[in-house]
C-alpha cells in the first residue's frame, strides 16, 4: 500500500479523492457541462408552444379566462397554466375563470413551482384554489442544483401531504412509469428555439390557430419561483428547464453512472500506459485517454447517460502536472550548474558489457574557477567536457564536484587503455581559454574494470583512483578487484547521502540548552544523525567529512537549516521565545553566496534572524579568513547570532575570538568535563568566562554529564549550557513532549 501511496498514481488519486471530498471538482465538472453545452445547439420540441402573460401590462383572472377561452377554440392537445392565480378581488372574475377552467375538463394542467431549489417541503409549493382549479391536474416542478446554482436534475414525481404529483417534464414527455426516477435535462436544447406567441397577440386576434392547435401549450407568467441556471445559455424563467427535462426524456436512457466508471476506466488506462516499453507509444496514448475522458461523456449525454468526468479530468490535470514536476525534479537533479549531466545522471544508466568506467579529475580544478567569473564557471567545466569528447569519441561525458569528469567507453586490452589515456592528456597540454583568462591543465585518471558490479560503485571505484593519480602523481590508477569488499560503502558515501534525505534516514536530533539564569530550555542545538537502514548509526564526523569532500556539505547544511527552522516555528508558537542553534561548516564561511542563501531562506519562512544562532566549526579550516568575517559581519548586522563553537581547541582561540564578530563561545567537552575534579581547568574555564564576558559575549558550556557539573558551572556564572545531564540528542517530537511539559511545570508554579 505504502508503495502504491508513493507512485504518481496514489499520490494523484489522494488529491484527487480530497478535492471530491471538499466538493472542489465540482468547478472542473460546471465549466465541462457549461463548455460542450455551448457549443451544441439542438432545436426544441415543436410540439411544444409558451405562451407569455408577461408582455401584457395588466391582467387578472378575467384576461386569463378571456385567454383561456381563445385558447380552447383554438385546440392545443393540452394547456398547462404555469401562472399564480389569485381571487376575492373580483367575483365575477373569479367564476369567469373558474368556468374556463372547467370547459377544459381533463386537458388543463396547473402547474406549481417550488420556491426553493434543492430543498422541497410542503410549504414551498403554492397550490391554485380549489374553486378555481376544480378537478385540473397538478404538476410541480421543483429543481436540484450545482454548486452555482445551475440545475443538474429534477424527479418525475414528488410526494406532497401524501400525494404524488407528476413533474412538468415528466408530464410534457408524457412518462410511463417504467421512465420514472430522476431527469436530467438535455440542455443542448436552446431556448431560442422555443415556440412562442404573445398573450396579447392572442386577444388582439393576431395568432393563427394552428400555431396551438394539436400542440401542448404552457400558459406562462413570471413568477416567484428562484430561476435555476442553464447549461450553456442564459434563460429567465424555469420553463426552458422543464422543457430540457421532457427532451431528455425521450432519449433512450436516463441514467447517472456517477464518477466511478469514467475514473476506474481512467485509472486502469493510466497503469497499462505507464507499463508500456516503448516511450513513443506513450505519448499517442496519451492523448486517446485525454480524448477519451473528455469526448466520452459528452457522447454518453446524447443517449441520455450522465457521467460526470469531473474526477477523471482531475486525474489527468494532477497525473500530468505531477510527472512533469518528477520529471522537471529529475532533470535538475541530474544536471550540473555547468549544464553538464552529473554523477546521479550517470548511476542511473546501464552499462554495457564490455565497457571500461573512467574518472578524470583536472588538477587545481577549484583554483581555477576562483580565478574565473562566476558566469564563466559552466563556460569552463563545458570547454573541459568537449576536450574529453573530442579525445575519447564519448557522446555523453558527465560532471562531478571538485573536477571530477565521467564518462564510459570500449574496453581495450590495459596497455592499450593506458596508452589511450595518455594520448588523451596530451590533448590537454594546450591551454584552456576562458574569456581572457588562460589555463594550464593537468588531468589524471582513474579507471575501473570490475563488469557485473552496479554502475554506481564503479563509477565511485573509478573516482577513487582518480583522486589516488592526482594524489600520487600518475597519470592512470587501476581500481583492483580486491578492494571491492568496503568500497560500494566508502565510495558512494556521498551519493547515499542524498538518498538518506530523501528516504528519511538523515534525521535532525536536537538537544536542549538549558540558560541558567532563567531555570528554564530556551533553546536547542540541531545536530544531524545518520541512521542507515543495513549499518545502522554513522558517525556525524565520518559522513560530515565526506560531504565536506564530495562538495555535499552546502546542501546538505541548507537542509539542516531549513528543517531547524521549521521545529522553531512550532516551538515558538508555544509562547516563549526560543533559541535554535545550527553548525555552519568553516568550508561555508567564506562563500561568496552564503548571506544571500541564508537571507533567502529565512524571508521566504518568515523566520527573524534574531532566534537563530550560527555555530561556526572547524575553524581552522577557513581558507579565506577576510571573506569569511566579512560574510560573518553581514549576518550578524542582519540579526543573526554567531557563536564560535569548540572554543578552547584548534584556531577557536583568543585570537580568533578577536577577530570574528560573534555573540557567544562555546566551552568544549573536554575542558568542561573536568572542572570538578580538576583546579587548572576549572580556574581556565572560570577566566574564560569573565573574558568573554567582558568582551559582551555569552557562554556556553557543552557536556554538562552530571549535577555536579551543572552546579559549579551555576557558581562560575556560566550563561548556558547543554550535555546529557540536561538531555540527550532527540528526534523533535520527543524534544516537543519536553519542552511542552516544562513549560507546563513553570507555568504552574
Amino acid at each position: 500500500m505504502r508503495r502504491i501511496l508513493r507512485s504518481t498514481i496514489g499520490k494523484t488519486l489522494v488529491i484527487v479523492l480530497a478535492l471530491w471530498w471538499f466538493g472542489l471538482s465540482d468547478a472542473v465538472d460546471h465549466g465541462y457541462w457549461n463548455l460542450r453545452f455551448k457549443m451544441v445547439g439542438n432545436p426544441a420540441p415543436r410540439d411544444i408552444v409558451v405562451m407569455s402573460l408577461d408582455d401584457l401590462r395588466e391582467y387578472g383572472n378575467a384576461e386569463e379566462a378571456s385567454i383561456l377561452l381563445r385558447v380552447r377554440r383554438m385546440m392545443p392537445r393540452e394547456v398547462l397554466f404555469d401562472a399564480k392565480v389569485k381571487t376575492g378581488a373580483d367575483r365575477d372574475a373569479d367564476a369567469a375563470l373558474a368556468s374556463a377552467v372547467r370547459s377544459f375538463g381533463d386537458e388543463l394542467t396547473f402547474v406549481v413551482r417550488s420556491e426553493k431549489l434543492d430543498n422541497f417541503p410542503a410549504n414551498a409549493f403554492r397550490f391554485p384554489p380549489a374553486d378555481i382549479a376544480g378537478n385540473a391536474r397538478i404538476a410541480v416542478s421543483a429543481w436540484n442544483t450545482n454548486f452555482l446554482t445551475n440545475a443538474v436534475s429534477t424527479p418525475t414525481s414528488l410526494s406532497i401531504n401524501g400525494t404524488d404529483y407528476t413533474t412538468v417534464s415528466a408530464y410534457l414527455a408524457h412518462a410511463t412509469k417504467a421512465r420514472r426516477g430522476t431527469i436530467y435535462p438535455d440542455f443542448s436544447i436552446d431556448p431560442l428555439t422555443i415556440r412562442t406567441i404573445s398573450a396579447r397577440d392572442l386577444l388582439e386576434g393576431r395568432v393563427a390557430p394552428d400555431a396551438i392547435s394539436g400542440r401542448t401549450l404552457i400558459i406562462s407568467a413570471q413568477g416567484s419561483a428562484p430561476i435555476a441556471g442553464y447549461f450553456g445559455r442564459t434563460v429567465t424563467s424555469q420553463v426552458p428547464l422543464d422543457i430540457a427535462g421532457a427532451a431528455a426524456l425521450r432519449k433512450p436512457f436516463s441514467v447517472n453512472l456517477t464518477d466511478l466508471p469514467l475514473l476506474m476506466l481512467t485509472l486502469a488506462a493510466l497503469v497499462l500506459i505507464g507499463r508500456m516499453g516503448r516511450y513513443r507509444l506513450k505519448i499517442p496514448a496519451y492523448t486517446a485517454l485525454v480524448a477519451a475522458v473528455l469526448v466520452l461523456p459528452a457522447m454518453l449525454r446524447d443517449y441520455g447517460i450522465v457521467s460526470s468526468p469531473d474526477v477523471s479530468i482531475c486525474v489527468l490535470i494532477l497525473f500530468g502536472g505531477l510527472r512533469l514536476w518528477h520529471k522537471r525534479t529529475r532533470r535538475i537533479q541530474h544536471t550540473n550548474v555547468s549544464g553538464l549531466p552529473n554523477l546521479l545522471a550517470f548511476s542511473t544508466t546501464e552499462i554495457g558489457v564490455g565497457r571500461d568506467v573512467v574518472v578524470a579529475v583536472i588538477a587545481r580544478f577549484e583554483e581555477m574557477l576562483a580565478t574565473l567569473p562566476a558566469n564563466l564557471h559552466g563556460e569552463f567545466a563545458r570547454q573541459i567536457a568537449r576536450r574529453i569528447a573530442a579525445g575519447t569519441g564519448s557522446e555523453d561525458i558527465y560532471q562531478g564536484d571538485s573536477g571530477h569528469f565521467v564518462w564510459s567507453e570500449e574496453a581495450r586490452p590495459l596497455e592499450t587503455q593506458n596508452s589511450h589515456l595518455e594520448g588523451l592528456r596530451a590533448l590537454f597540454s594546450a591551454p584552456l581559454q576562458i574569456g581572457h583568462h588562460t589555463f594550464d591543465t593537468n588531468i589524471h585518471f582513474g579507471l575501473d574494470r570490475n563488469e557485473g558490479l552496479d554502475t554506481l560503485t564503479r563509477v565511485n571505484s573509478a573516482l577513487v583512483s582518480a583522486n589516488e593519480a592526482l594524489a600520487n602523481g600518475r597519470v592512470v590508477e587501476l581500481f583492483e578487484a580486491h578492494r571491492l569488499a568496503e568500497a560500494p560503502w566508502e565510495l558512494s558515501l556521498h551519493a547515499r547521502i542524498d538518498e538518506g534525505l530523501r528516504n528519511g534516514d538523515i534525521w535532525l536530533a536536537f538537544q536542549p540548552q538549558w540558560r541558567f539564569r532563567d531555570q528554564r530550555i530556551y533553546g536547542a542545538e540541531a545536530l544531524i544523525r545518520w541512521n542507515h537502514p543495513t549499518r545502522g548509526p554513522i558517525s556525524p564526523d565520518a559522513f560530515i567529512l565526506q560531504a565536506e569532500r564530495a562538495g555535499r556539505i552546502d546542501a546538505l547544511t541548507y537542509w539542516v537549516l531549513e528543517e531547524a527552522i521549521t521545529a522553531a516555528l512550532i516551538v515558538n508558537a508555544m509562547g516563549e521565545r526560543f533559541q535554535m542553534s545550527v553548525n555552519l561548516s568553516a568550508q561555508m564561511v567564506d562563500k561568496a553566496d552564503l548571506v544571500a542563501r541564508f537571507t533567502e531562506i529565512v524571508t521566504r519562512r518568515g523566520f527573524e534572524p534574531s532566534l537563530l544562532t550560527i555555530e561556526i566549526t572547524e575553524t581552522s579550516s577557513v581558507r579565506n579568513r577576510p571573506a569569511a568575517c566579512h560574510n560573518l559581519t553581514l549576518l550578524r548586522g542582519m540579526g543573526f547570532r554567531l557563536s564560535i563553537d569548540d572554543f578552547g581547541t584548534g584556531e577557536a582561540s583568543l585570537t580568533y575570538l578577536a577577530d570574528l564578530p560573534s555573540d557567544e563561545l562555546k566551552l568544549d567537552r573536554r575542558f568542561v568535563s573536568r572542572i570538578v575534579s580538576n583546579p587548572r581547568e576549572r580556574a581556565i574555564v572560570s577566566n574564560t568566562i569573565m573574558l568573554a564576558h567582558a568582551l559582551g559575549q555569552e557562554v556556553v558550556a557543552e557536556g554538562i554529564e552530571d549535577a555536579a557539573t551543572f552546579g559549579l558551572l551555576h557558581e562560575l556564572g556560566c550563561d548556558s549550557g547543554q550535555g546529557y545531564y540536561l538531555g540527550r540528542p532527540q528526534p523533535f517530537a520527543s524534544f516537543r513532549t519536553v519542552y511542552e511539559e516544562s513549560l507546563q511545570k513553570r507555568r504552574s508554579q
